[in-house]
């Protein structure tokens, strides 16, 4: 589908389809039709549009095979003295003086860009329109722009692309349509093309354009998460093996003076005219840490449109975050990642807005990974004195090394019970992908024989679904 693009001529209401160039890539749009040679670079601000960022003149060499043509024709010419071929050379001189002529073509350009939808839902389609307008004093016969889209957005419609031509005061528009993805997407500058009439020298121009376009989650709720038993002392709703106030009946005791009357049994009392008190099995508060695996490893996605490993984690975790909040547990957030993720655990509405904040413009939580190298041992030995004394961990990763399988043994280790949730990405397509599967399934057994629970996410089911299979499986 072809880019929808008008041109406006000044003073003018008139509309004029203007075509899109074929190519998709911006490196090397400078030199499409010919080799580039005598490059020369400068930064410098436009006159009456857009700063400009960089700006690089070179020659096409269009001309160059040309010129072989119209010199032979003329020696061709002189030694059969053919006066056809004299005329044709002549004509091809003058050609050639033209383009020799040429002079870079004034670029001073204003871009305006919006978009349909600035805070979009994730899977949601926005709109973008580029407006190009021609503020300086001579015709751009030949214009291109390529308009910057953030690496992690896919163009579902259209083409971030025109080529056009426009007199003083004329105005070109085009528009494409991007999917909306989790995070922070800041658009590049948008790089435009001209060349003199001749095609004999072009410059290529970044002019300044900056558009932010935000994909905040909506941390929608899940099934109810399954906790371990580390508790603080506040009520909540997990059961502990301790008896005092609650719902479920926990045991008896021997009556001691102050019991309640209410919590006596007076069925015995009746019977063998002994009293005893009731205990009902305690629920306490938990306090929660959701730490997710954004290593560069944990890129992974089992097919080539299908979503990665991080981008399932990262919606796990809004929707854990907002169970947990419902259900009265304190809960925090972090991430084994080079940039330092943390948000201790707490409740209230205004820690759910932290934690939208965070999970949709913090750069580690990007659809795309962060080369920057980091020590998953120093982030370790960090995580451990921030968690609170009572904190269990549920673990987000795809458990793709052993040194994921280790980071969840040792928090366990020192107290911080841990519940993997590993979202599934391997497929047995090739002897590679096959052996993968195989190494994570082994993995998730060594996890089980050390006592951490493991919910294997399957690619087929949903977050919720795998919640409640597993719940069956460990209450068996």
């Amino acid at each position: 589908m072809s880019a929808e693009a008008t041109q406006t001529e000044p003073d003018s209401g008139a509309e004029s389809s203007s075509t899109s160039s074929p190519s998709t890539d911006r490196e090397g749009q400078g030199s499409t039709d010919g080799s580039a040679s005598d490059d020369v670079e400068e930064s410098s601000t436009g006159s009456g549009g857009n700063a400009i960022i960089s700006r690089t003149d070179r020659v096409t060499n269009h001309w160059r095979g040309i010129s072989a043509i119209v010199f032979l024709a003329g020696g061709l010419g002189v030694l059969t003295t053919t006066p056809s071929l004299l005329l044709a050379s002549l004509v091809g001189v003058a050609y050639l003086a033209y383009a020799r002529i040429g002079s870079s073509p004034t670029v001073a350009l204003s871009i305006h860009r919006s978009l349909s939808e600035t805070n979009p839902s994730t899977g949601d389609e926005v709109e973008v329109t580029v407006t190009v307008r021609n503020e300086g004093d001579s015709i751009l016969t030949d214009l291109r722009l390529i308009d910057g889209v953030p690496p992690a957005l896919s163009v579902s419609k259209g083409v971030p692309r025109l080529a056009t031509s426009l007199r003083p005061g004329a105005a070109a528009t085009f528009k494409y349509t991007v999917l909306a993805r989790r995070g922070r997407h800041d658009f590049d500058h948008l790089l435009a093309i001209a060349r003199d009439p001749a095609g004999s020298i072009e410059s290529e121009v970044t002019l300044e354009t900056d558009t932010t376009l935000t994909c905040t989650p909506s941390l929608d709720t899940t099934a109810m998460v399954p906790l371990r038993g580390l508790t603080s002392q506040y009520t909540g709703r997990v059961e502990t093996n301790t008896g005092g106030d609650g719902v479920e009946f926990f045991s008896t005791r021997e009556y001691q003076p102050g019991d309640n009357l209410s919590r006596i049994d007076w069925n015995r009392y009746a019977r063998e005219r002994e009293l005893t008190t009731l205990e009902f099995r305690e629920e306490r508060m938990a306090t929660v840490v959701l730490l997710l695996d954004l290593r560069k490893e944990a890129y992974l996605q089992a097919e080539e449109n299908s979503l990665h490993a991080v981008d399932r984690s990262v919606d796990a975790a809004g929707r854990l975050f907002t169970a947990l909040l419902e259900t009265g547990d304190r809960v925090g957030i972090a991430a084994l990642s080079p940039k330092d993720v943390w948000l201790a655990p707490g409740t209230g509405n205004e820690h759910r807005a932290r934690a939208r904040e965070l999970l949709a413009t913090h750069p580690s939580f990007s659809p795309t990974p962060d080369e920057e190298y980091f020590s998953i041992y120093l982030r370790r030995r960090k995580l451990r004195e921030r968690f609170p004394a009572d904190a269990q961990v549920i673990l987000l990763s795809p458990l793709t090394d052993d040194a994921i399988v280790r980071t969840a043994r040792l928090f366990d280790a020192h107290g911080h019970l841990v519940t993997v949730i590993s979202p599934d990405v391997t497929n047995d397509d090739t002897v590679g992908h096959t052996v993968e599967r195989v190494r994570r399934r082994n993995r998730i057994s060594d996890l089980r024989k050390h006592q951490i629970r493991v919910v294997d996410w399957q690619r087929d089911e949903s977050l919720a679904m795998a919640l409640e299979r597993t719940r069956k499986r460990w209450s068996a």
